[in-house]
């Protein structure tokens, strides 16, 4: 009789036993399923004030990293706080009042006579496709029967057409707007230029917010800190154990980046300021060198875009030998940027190897294009130095 109960018995504890097993992996997974899809889901809501939370976590990065170089010199917290906060307010101010109203003048000029600067280069574009009959087949916009009727009679500012305008086909293939997912001719991205003053309240509303919350964060991080630890004792346990340290160490990496590519826009800006004083441009350099500093957190295509204004500039202003002096002035500062500043200050940053930052940008430009530039240095870097890492160690 125990014989026979042992062996009925024996198929139900080995369900339970298998139960108990798949129980332990499942619960685990639903946790760490749980808590992912819960901050993807925060993070896709929160998108519309995804500016704010940008700036905020710059400037929180920023003033933190200031608190912590200061801790030699003063070793109150609270006041190093607030003097990273004048700082950085007192150059903002600065550049707000010296800076602001210079680029906003000369982008209204360089808006206003955009078509001028289009209908000079058209004329360059048509003599060179009559000496070098080759860019005809390059640029069908030059072929001979347009050539006569757009030497006798400009285009129009009004009916600027890659159809009509060769300069207006080039920036549509350089910039990628000749695209049916984007925008149709770049009159429309003229236009977005000219109503970009309607946006800037709500940036500046943003940017200011920013400020203020990063400087409230940054002042009571001891105190955030504990509260946030505090999520390990509650209900919510397993979701700070799943994704606070992953959090914190990426936040670090793609603060780390960010700095980097910052340092990398002021020192490309102030290299551009130099060469069109060089090149005697200077009416434009402080519109110039805010497009340049503001492209250079986009890759690849952001030398394009930061390049048509210098060009077109320097074309009408000074004529075509200084456009060609500009576009050598572009190269070598590029060259500069991609060889030198970017292996040096993202190894310096990021605490990689020169050569395999390179390597990094070349592949992650090859397979993600934009994004494998942006994100390639700070997601390998977590990924080898961080999650890789944490996972050895935790299995050992």
């Amino acid at each position: 009789m125990n014989q026979l109960e042992t062996e009925t018995d024996s198929p139900k504890k080995s369900a339970q036993k298998d139960w108990m097993t798949h129980r332990d992996f499942l619960i685990p997974a639903a946790h760490r399923v749980f808590a992912w899809g819960a901050l993807f889901l925060a993070i896709y809501i929160l998108r519309p004030f995804f500016m704010l939370v940008f700036f905020t976590f710059v400037f929180a990065y920023i003033q933190t990293r200031g608190v912590l170089r200061l801790e030699i010199l003063i070793k109150n917290r609270t006041f190093r706080a607030m003097i990273t906060a004048g700082v950085i307010l007192g150059i903002l101010t600065a550049a707000l009042v010296l800076l602001v109203p210079r680029v906003k003048n000369q982008t209204e000029i360089f808006i206003s006579n955009f078509s001028e600067y289009i209908a000079r280069m058209d004329q360059e574009l048509f003599l060179a496709g009559d000496k070098y009959p080759i860019l005809k087949e390059i640029i069908p916009q030059l072929k001979s029967e347009q050539t006569a009727s757009a030497q006798t009679n400009p285009v129009q500012p009004d009916t600027l057409s890659p159809k009509k305008s060769p300069t207006m086909a080039l920036l549509q293939e350089l910039t990628g707007l000749a695209e049916e997912s984007g925008l149709k001719n770049v009159n429309q991205v003229i236009e977005t230029l000219g109503g970009i003053s309607g946006r800037i309240a709500s940036v500046t509303s943003s940017f200011v917010l920013s400020l203020l919350f990063s400087f409230l964060i940054v002042l009571d991080m001891p105190h955030l800190r504990k509260q946030v630890t505090a999520l390990q004792n509650t209900k919510l346990r397993f979701i700070y154990i799943e994704v606070a340290e992953s959090i914190r160490d990426f936040s670090n990496v793609l603060g780390k980046s960010l700095e980097a590519q910052l340092i990398i826009a002021i020192i490309n800006s102030f290299l551009t300021a130099i060469g069109i004083l060089i090149l005697g441009i200077g009416q434009s350099v402080a519109f110039l060198s805010v497009i340049v500093l503001f492209c250079s957190f986009i890759p690849v295509a952001g030398v394009f875009i930061s390049s048509i204004p210098i060009c077109l500039i320097a074309l009408q202003t000074s004529g075509l030998q200084t456009m060609l002096l500009a576009i050598v002035m572009i190269i070598i500062i590029h060259l500069i940027e991609s060889y030198i500043l970017n292996p040096r200050i993202y190894g310096t940053y990021m605490r990689i190897n020169p050569v395999i930052v390179l390597i990094i940008l070349t592949i992650g430009g090859k397979l993600f294009h934009i994004w494998g530039l942006i994100l390639g240095v700070p997601v390998c870097t977590y990924i080898f130095g961080y999650a890789i890492k944490n996972k050895e160690t935790g299995g050992g």
